[in-house]
């Protein structure tokens, strides 16, 4: 095992803080290091291995997509918020230590987890791998399934280069002899169509007694030459391209946000290219061909010994059967004070804090489909950014629209890489006369909130749920997230007045106890770290321990040292990108932070300060990132019951600053260091420890 994947980073330089910033895209690809020593780990089941394989060619694919592309137009257009030495310079450094992750990836690949596979009986065959009936078994696949869907391109005036869509499977072929027509076309471009599978499992009798696999480039590699009838093949090459995918709209001529995007979705898949992936075998001068065609720069060219698109490989985790290969089945629990009885009436008496995965999402759905269908709630509201193809919360909202209930929704249709599914539910949603609003343009509406109205005893009371993460049925088991059911005024009356300002587009009154962004959440966070730093230069205990996915602000960073070197004891739990220098004598010695990276992705987001005994806990939907505290609309909020906040440190903090399993502490230099323990005893894993003790004594929520 990997015990330390050490990045050195280039620093930022911003009024007078010269060397105290981490590079963003650097500790982004040190995350991807990280998750990578996962795929690594003989501890971790062999298919979870190749699990992790897969997200680091996945989260690779959008950072190409996004942070490559978005610095790329940046150095193109020469823009003036950014030094161009050092932007060059950030592209070079990005660029080698992307080319050490790919190369260490199909090294792990290649060298360990197919080997490991192969002895399990679980074999994914190259052509030279195949016998001659499987072989033929192959032959006979591309001839009924795959050469029907094929339209070799061969290049000329007539037949143009075509247009390569973004992250498609696709070949270049180089012929010698002439055409049909006795002209001497040398190239071909053969695209594989979206429509076929990309892992092909071979019958069982062909499989030894165990699965057998091909991928379908090498089913195509094996039978190109078919495609060329009295030509000669004599080079060819997988390749892929990766392109720009964020979208724009042009805020000031827009009139329907949603038409806008369905108009721009297509787009996306002929952005600027940003990256090439071509066989380690491609021939130097098609490959050379290919940049220029492409116009990438030879060191954004991947030359991979393996398929293009790792992530496809995905798909035979999921084909493959055996449990011994996977983490153990997890089920979560749901608290025994909501087992029975009407999620109104129990929260007339206490708020529910959930703890996914641990604890399941179900009564969250159960919250909305009870308020659907039944007569006293009359209005119900909810913020949508990230909620897949098939849900059934949304059902839920459509059933309440349908019986004549209030039913708004403020969807984020610019929610990257979920557009498309959430313009389709935002059309569902209005078919059936719910009121669907798209957030406000130019912000995306990050806050995940969702309120019920209901009329008791001739007055009307709110319900809420507000969470640290989406309302997404397949994220809510992998993803480590908080979320709380209230009926406290103070909460709820805030959460229905950001509704009002999300809809109406007024400024919002002032709130109770909520932190709106991109109005407060950065004013409201730094004065709380600063009051650490005020109680502790007066001599008495400060402390602040906070969790996130990144740490990116530069004014929360700057008010982080300030604090620390008042005197605050301060814990970070940062999962990705981190750009705070912790241990700086002088200015950072008192900060320490550390990432956890496991079987689930921590994804939540909770912020906790001593303040004299106070012992404020917020949980909430935003990083510490400028993005989402300046651009984007995001709410954090107070958990107020005693008892709640202790369950918030003892499930959410405290577990995890004693991890010595999961757990990379940051360095000054931008390296990190994998925290070991000192006995087998003593070894302790944070979501261990929870997915058993959320199963007996924590599930039972008690106060």
């Amino acid at each position: 095992m990997h015990a330390r994947a050490k990045i050195s980073h280039p620093v930022s330089s911003d009024n007078g803080f010269q060397g105290v910033y981490l590079n963003r895209e650097l500790s982004q690809l040190a995350f991807n290091s990280r998750v990578l020593t996962q795929a690594e780990d003989p501890s971790v089941p062999l298919l979870e291995r190749l699990r992790f394989l897969c997200i680091v060619s996945s989260n690779l694919d959008e950072f190409f997509e996004v942070r490559i592309a978005s610095l790329l137009a940046q150095h193109q257009a020469g823009s003036a918020s950014s030094e161009p030495s050092s932007l060059i310079k950030a592209l070079a450094h990005t660029n080698d230590e992307c080319h050490r992750l790919v190369e260490r990836q199909y090294q792990i690949l290649n060298e360990e987890i197919l080997p490991l596979l192969a002895k399990t009986g679980i074999r994914l065959l190259r052509d030279q791998d195949r016998n001659e009936v499987q072989r033929a078994w192959v032959k006979a696949y591309f001839d009924r399934e795959v050469r029907p869907l094929l339209t070799p391109i061969g290049l000329d005036p007539s037949h143009p280069f075509p247009q390569v869509v973004n992250k498609s499977l696709n070949f270049i072929v180089e012929l010698s002899g002439k055409d049909a027509f006795g002209r001497g076309t040398g190239i071909a471009i053969l695209k594989a169509p979206r429509v076929l599978p990309r892992i092909i499992q071979l019958p069982k009798e062909l499989s030894d007694g165990g699965m057998a696999f091909c991928l379908l480039s090498s089913v195509i590699h094996a039978n190109i030459t078919e495609l060329f009838t009295g030509r000669e093949v004599v080079g060819y090459s997988q390749f892929r391209v990766t392109r720009n995918s964020d979208l724009w709209v042009d805020e000031e001529e827009v009139k329907n946000l949603r038409e806008a995007l369905q108009s721009e979705l297509h787009s996306r898949q002929f952005g600027f290219a940003v990256r090439l992936e071509v066989a380690k075998n491609c021939p130097s001068h098609l490959a050379n061909f290919l940049l220029e065609q492409f116009s990438i720069h030879p060191s954004r060219m991947y030359a991979v010994d393996g398929p293009v698109n790792m992530v496809r490989l995905q798909e035979l985790v999921e084909y493959a059967s055996q449990p011994k290969l996977r983490f153990p089945p997890f089920q979560p629990t749901i608290p025994a004070r909501l087992v029975d009885g009407s999620i109104f009436d129990i929260l007339k008496k206490h708020d529910v804090l959930l703890h996914h995965p641990f604890q399941s999402f179900q009564p969250v759905v159960e919250f909305i489909r009870s308020a659907a269908v039944d007569p006293n709630v009359l209005a119900i509201k909810q913020t949508i950014y990230r909620t897949g193809m098939n849900s059934d919360l949304m059902e839920a909202l459509i059933i309440a629209a349908q019986r004549g209930k209030e039913v708004t929704v403020i969807v984020e249709l610019m929610a990257r890489f979920d557009e498309e599914a959430n313009i389709n539910w935002a059309a569902r949603l209005e078919r059936v006369g719910a009121q669907v609003v798209y957030g406000v343009v130019g912000l995306k509406t990050h806050a995940k909130l969702a309120l019920v109205i209901r009329r008791e005893e001739g007055e009307l009371r709110y319900y809420a749920h507000l969470g640290t993460g989406n309302y997404h049925p397949t994220t809510t088991k992998f993803y480590t997230d908080f979320g709380l059911l209230t009926a406290k005024p103070e909460i709820t009356v805030d959460v229905n007045e950001i509704f009002i300002h999300l809809t109406s587009l007024t400024k919002p009154k002032k709130l109770n106890c909520l932190w709106l962004a991109p109005f407060a959440l950065q004013k409201e966070l730094v004065k709380a770290i600063q009051n650490e730093g005020k109680i502790a230069r007066t001599g008495r205990p400060a402390r602040i321990i906070a969790k996130m996915n990144a740490l990116l602000d530069e004014t929360v960073i700057r008010a982080l040292y300030a604090a620390s070197a008042d005197g605050v004891k301060i814990d970070l739990i940062v999962r990705g990108a981190c750009a705070l220098r912790p241990g700086v004598p002088g200015l950072s010695e008192n900060i320490k932070v550390r990432s956890i990276i496991g079987r689930f992705l921590e994804h939540s987001r909770i912020f906790y300060f001593r303040n004299d005994l106070a012992h404020d806990v917020y949980l909430g939907s935003a990083d510490w990132m400028n993005r989402n505290l300046f651009r984007r609309v995001e709410v954090a909020f107070p958990v107020l019951d005693k008892s709640l906040k202790k369950r918030v440190l003892s499930e959410g903090l405290n577990p995890y600053l004693k991890d010595n399993l999961n757990a990379w502490e940051l360095d000054a230099d931008g390296s990190y260091q994998r925290r070991k323990p000192r006995t087998r005893q003593a070894a302790f894993s944070a979501q261990e420890y929870l997915m058993l003790t959320l199963g007996s004594t924590l599930s039972q929520d008690r106060p």
